[in-house]
């Protein structure tokens, strides 16, 4: 059976995967994402950024895998979100004062969040495949009221996700609309997913729990 290897620390992307009938094990990559940013050409395009974040990820965590036997049929599967606005990358603003000035710029406005995806298929320790793409849906946001947005940074939920906004929590009062992926916006699109798997010659199908034998 191959296994499936999550390399993020996100519980919203674990729970996307859960709820999609996918019970993955969890590994935490610590790739130094400046880093890989900054060893870039100056010129890479956005989508690009995102996707080679995400492979740096998958690719730390197979090494890590490849001496280890209960993962000889695996695939890895990496990503990271950032949000484009006005052709500028943004992350997890880490602080309050960063999230803030990130609402006032975005609020009433639309902006792409954009999220790399890395499949790699590992087979005896080697990596045998890899697929790799990046999913972007727009996000029209509102304007949340001065005691609104206020009381949402206080949760400290906008400083640990890409753009200082979530979809599935508190920073969804304040999401008017989307186009594109709904789960891509979490932070993992299925849709992408599926189709990156079946690049690597995974079926999902045979990686949902409780599947007929």
């Amino acid at each position: 059976m191959t296994v499936f290897v999550l390399a993020s620390q996100s519980p919203a992307r674990l729970g996307v995967l859960r709820n999609a009938g996918v019970d993955p094990v969890v590994r935490v990559s610590h790739v130094d994402e400046d880093a890989v940013m900054a060893a870039l050409p100056a010129d890479t395009a956005p989508d690009r950024v995102v996707v080679e974040l995400a492979r740096a990820k998958a690719r730390e965590i197979a090494g890590q895998l490849a001496a280890d036997p209960a993962f000889a049929d695996s695939v890895v599967v990496g990503c990271d979100s950032m949000l484009l606005v006005d052709d500028v990358l943004q992350g997890k603003p880490l602080t309050p004062e960063v999230a803030r000035a990130r609402w006032a710029e975005m609020a009433g406005r639309s902006a792409d969040l954009l999220t790399g995806h890395s499949v790699l298929r590992l087979r005896a320790g080697e990596i045998v495949a890899e697929a790799a793409d990046c999913s972007s849906t727009t996000v029209h946001f509102a304007k949340p009221e001065p005691e609104e947005l206020d009381a949402y940074i206080a949760t400290g939920e906008p400083l640990q996700v890409a753009g200082s906004f979530t979809l599935d929590g508190l920073g969804g009062w304040f999401v008017d609309r989307i186009d594109g992926d709904p789960s891509s916006v979490i932070g993992i699109g299925l849709p992408l997913v599926r189709r990156l798997l079946a690049e690597v010659g995974v079926g999902i199908a045979q990686l949902w729990v409780g599947r007929p034998a």
